[in-house]
């Protein structure tokens, strides 16, 4: 690649994806331009390569096969030079108990029970009779989650996780999810963009159709304009796991904030920090290339607080 100005810095950035996905699902196709147009050097490189140890930064995009491999892919988060979003970030939110956290601190959260390895099936207080997710607690993709109405059904899914070695995640089944999630974007801590995911969980006794990868059950997406009070819910949890990490949201690259319901009584259902889908092609050609181009300055913001501005390391 030919660099635009020899005789300044231009960081090594890799967009991290997996082997089955190496660049990406295709979402974030325009990101290596945007970030080009910055003065930057990025490539995309599953996160298992060696090369990515060589990098100035490594931003997570499509690792979305670390579920399998978590302990392998917490050390390499941690032996990383500089990872977006930080490596405590990461270990914070890959396991879904951070909804415990977020829940204490006021969010409006959909209710979790978590069932470690061990021990007995517990449901959701008030779901009894009702119907119920349960899926593990360190996932992606919706793989292992699956909808019950039989408390026995639910009970042996959950005890097969647990054979597995995984911690269950058992939720009440919300009916609005009927009408999808809305997905809430944030680029270096402010609100970016929006879009809604179509249900993806099938009826009891169905399963999710996965991509030809086998890393993510595949959803309907579409643009979407929330009301604030869904955006408050965004920010609150934003703020929320920032004041828990010891941080400040800015310090966030990217977030992706799930919320169901509308502006009546709209509740979180995941907060997304460590490779989340986010969306750029339900944008238009023109906003998706300003939002790409905040995404490329909010990288840029982040090599400056790490040192790594374009004059850091140039000659005198």
């Amino acid at each position: 690649m030919k660099l635009a100005r020899p005789d300044v810095f231009h960081p090594r950035v890799v967009l991290a994806g997996c082997a089955a996905l190496p660049e990406g699902d295709g979402d974030d196709d325009g990101l290596v331009e945007a970030l080009r147009r910055r003065g930057l050097h990025p490539r995309w490189l599953p996160w298992d390569d060696p090369a990515t140890l060589d990098a100035d930064l490594v931003i997570l995009r499509a690792a979305w096969d670390y579920t399998e491999r978590l302990d392998e892919f917490l050390a390499w988060t941690r032996r990383v030079r500089r990872l977006l979003n930080p490596a405590a970030v990461v270990a914070w939110n890959t396991d879904k108990r951070y909804l415990g956290d977020l829940a204490a601190a006021g969010v409006p959260t959909v209710p979790s029970v978590f069932v470690a390895p061990g021990e007995g099936f517990a449901l959701p207080p008030g779901t009894e009779g009702g119907e119920v997710v349960v899926k593990p607690a360190v996932g992606a993709g919706s793989v292992g989650a699956l909808r019950f109405t039989d408390p026995a059904a639910a009970a042996a899914h959950a005890a097969a996780l647990q054979q597995a070695g995984q911690t269950v995640l058992v939720q009440p089944y919300d009916p609005r999810v009927s009408a999808g999630e809305t997905a809430l974007v944030f680029v270096g801590g402010a609100a970016s963009h929006a879009f809604t995911k179509g249900p993806i969980l099938p009826p009891p006794g169905g399963a999710p159709v996965f991509d030809e990868s086998g890393t993510y059950a595949e959803e309907r997406l579409a643009p979407a304009d929330p009301d604030f009070e869904l955006w408050d819910v965004g920010h609150a949890a934003l703020a929320a796991a920032a004041a828990h990490l010891g941080i400040t949201p800015g310090d966030l690259l990217y977030a992706r904030v799930d919320v169901l319901g509308g502006p009546e009584a709209p509740r979180l259902l995941e907060l997304e920090l460590v490779e989340p889908s986010l969306g750029w092609r339900q944008l238009d050609d023109a906003t998706r290339a300003r939002r790409q181009r905040v995404f490329a300055l909010a990288v840029e913001s982040a090599l400056e607080r790490f040192g790594l501005g374009p004059f850091s390391h140039r000659s005198p």
